[in-house]
């Protein structure tokens, strides 16, 4: 099979490796010729354009920095949809808007092609070790086709949902992120102004149980299936936990005014009369504002971590 990349630096130069690795013959392009030289001494061929890329490859994968660029090689000059014929694919690896890739399969079908997104998840050091999670939004039957190519770049190539679905999930994957990234400088810097010095306070605060789980094994046991009761923590009680911490900040000085927000957050919820319920129960404030509920039935949920068992 004839494989396609566009899009060959930080992380794409890894995974398009990967794909040699694997014995896949690659057609190559990039901005910048000198990005591909390994490749081309690997046994890539190289292409003057992405028309000259989709027009040599069964299938495409683009690993570009956001959605103009995307665009730009999906739909521009001498671009992917002047080269793909019926049955042609696109992966796109970049970390891309739902709407744009929406319309760029929408595009894409109208020529008989698939016009997939497939962002990914690990870093360039996963790239480079292959240790990737994919996540894949499209035609079920396409992803089911190409897994084993999918397999070649990552270890953990998933199927999501209809297009779109993957790029969904990697906005969710890195704005939380970022979100905890900015709560943890927040309550680091209180607890250093606070006398703790700060290695300690990192290897004691990693052996508790926020640090004993993956980030988002929380959400498995009260806010995915939505219940709250028994409580496991109750809100009360986490109220005057946070409430502790916001004095404490005032004390030492430290701003803190995400756990501010979260106070606000959960006093809300007691004023709602589930002091007793579980302390995530002030989730559920965010579901009525977005207008979403979320109910996971429990034997789904149940095989979901048969499949992949928390730490």
């Amino acid at each position: 099979m004839k494989v396609g990349f566009i899009g060959l630096g930080t992380m794409g130069m890894s995974m398009a490796a990967n794909l040699q690795k694997a014995g896949y013959d690659l057609v190559v392009n990039d901005i910048r010729r000198q990005a591909v030289e390994q490749h081309l001494a690997a046994g890539a061929q190289w292409a003057d354009s992405p028309r000259a890329v989709a027009e040599a490859a069964e299938v495409v994968f683009t690993s570009l920095p956001g959605p103009p660029e995307v665009e730009s090689v999906a739909t521009g000059e001498e671009c992917l949809l002047d080269g793909v014929r019926p049955g042609s694919v696109v992966f796109d690896l970049s970390t891309n808007s739902p709407t744009v890739v929406r319309r760029l399969a929408a595009t894409f079908s109208e020529k008989g092609a698939h016009f997939l997104d497939a962002p990914v998840s690990g870093g360039p050091k996963g790239a480079a070790s292959g240790k990737l999670a994919l996540w894949v939004g499209g035609e079920r039957d396409i992803f089911d086709k190409y897994k084993k190519v999918l397999d070649a770049i990552g270890d953990q190539a998933i199927y999501i949902g209809p297009i779109g679905a993957g790029s969904v999930a990697k906005l969710v994957h890195n704005c939380a992120g970022y979100v905890i990234q900015t709560a943890l400088a927040e309550v680091f810097t209180m607890g250093v102004k606070a006398g703790v010095e700060p290695l300690a306070l990192w290897e004691a605060v990693r052996k508790g149980a926020q640090g004993r789980r993956r980030t988002f094994d929380g959400l498995k046991d009260q806010f995915l299936p939505g219940v709250f009761d028994p409580p496991n923590f109750a809100l009360r009680l986490a109220h005057k936990d946070v409430s502790l911490a916001t004095t404490l900040g005032r004390e030492v000085g430290v701003p803190m005014r995400l756990a501010n927000l979260v106070l606000e957050e959960m006093t809300e919820a007691r004023n709602r009369g589930w002091d007793d319920r579980d302390s995530r129960v002030a989730m559920l404030l965010q579901e009525e504002r977005a207008g979403v509920e979320i109910a996971v039935a429990p034997d789904a949920l149940r095989a979901a971590l048969e499949r992949d068992p928390p730490i």
